[in-house]
């Protein structure tokens, strides 16, 4: 993994408790106490300082952060106490269920997530909410882009699996899609992205240049419009290079919507230990800031530390 948080050495998830609970139980919070603790252990070892912190208090962590904090900085703290399929499905059903439908965020898990990752997250979305995630899909999107988020949420792509023969079939029915625009074309588009193996699309992608002389990225763009075709390119960024598509994601996000803190606090929790390390390395080559000088730049006082210390790096390379 490439993530920014790793476990603790010397890891006391007595201590860790007792020192949350004086940080939260004093007149004034301690806020750099929670961030000290919760961003430098990783997500299994906050899970173990939760149980000694209830053994400890006979209160639930989570429910004593929201209590105590306030705006974006709570949802970094709470974020930061979801194991990764519940911190999912937390954001699925906010996006589903909020005043509006976020789109962006369903965009965001359901592209880049593997068929394990969405089948823990369903369970979790069922068990927290007690209703089914596909189900509330259904109900709160619609058209192409439903069947499509619908599609990815069954989790059924194919994996390490390859055939070169027909790749080029792939393609040309992909190409086809972009020519004629029918319903039946835009099904058997998504259907494609949806259920190859990576390996193959990788070798569709080629084959599409190879046909049509264009990179598959543009001839979306040019056909489709829309949520739909937003989620088409967030599949095909995700299966060529997942941390590029994150690094572009936060950088639309910290820049494009004057700091969409919610796009921001996702990203950084729900790839911390995955592939942050990669991310802030796209984002430096692409955008020739730091993610870390653009956070700066653009966050204040605590929850713009939480932040930074997920995003972590040394701040001299900045």
């Amino acid at each position: 993994t490439q993530g920014t948080i790793l476990p603790a050495p010397n890891f006391n998830p007595i201590m860790d408790a007792q020192l949350l609970g004086g940080a939260l139980q004093g007149i004034s919070c301690e806020k750099d106490v929670l961030i000290d603790i919760l961003t430098q252990r990783c997500n299994s070892q906050r899970l173990v300082i939760a149980e000694a912190y209830r053994d400890m208090y006979g209160r639930d962590l989570i429910t004593d952060l929201k209590e105590n904090l306030s705006h974006h900085f709570k949802e970094v703290m709470v974020g930061l106490m979801y194991p990764p399929a519940s911190y999912d499905a937390h954001e699925l059903w906010h996006a589903l269920k909020g005043v509006d439908t976020e789109e962006n965020c369903l965009i965001d898990i359901l592209a880049s997530r593997s068929n394990m990752e969405i089948f823990q997250m369903k369970e979790a979305y069922l068990m927290q909410y007690n209703t089914d995630l596909q189900q509330d899909i259904d109900s709160e999107t619609s058209g192409h882009f439903r069947d499509t988020l619908m599609n990815l949420a069954q989790g059924t792509r194919m994996e390490g699996y390859a055939d070169p023969s027909t790749a080029a079939q792939d393609a040309m029915i992909l190409w086809e899609a972009c020519q004629q625009k029918t319903g039946e074309h835009k099904n058997m588009l998504q259907m494609i992205l949806c259920n190859r193996s990576h390996q193959q699309l990788w070798m569709v992608f080629q084959e599409f240049q190879n046909i049509s002389g264009q990179d598959i990225v543009d001839a979306i763009n040019e056909c489709y419009d829309g949520y739909f075709q937003e989620l088409l390119v967030a599949i095909v960024l995700c299966i060529r290079d997942k941390p590029s598509y994150f690094a572009y994601r936060l950088y639309n996000a910290i820049h494009d919507f004057g700091f969409h803190n919610k796009t921001v606090i996702r990203i950084l929790i729900a790839r911390s230990e995955i592939d942050l390390m990669n991310i802030r390395q796209r984002y430096k080559e692409r955008y020739g800031k730091s993610l870390f000088h653009d956070i700066k730049h653009f966050a204040s006082g605590h929850y713009e530390s939480a932040l930074l210390a997920i995003c972590a790096g040394d701040t001299e390379d900045y």
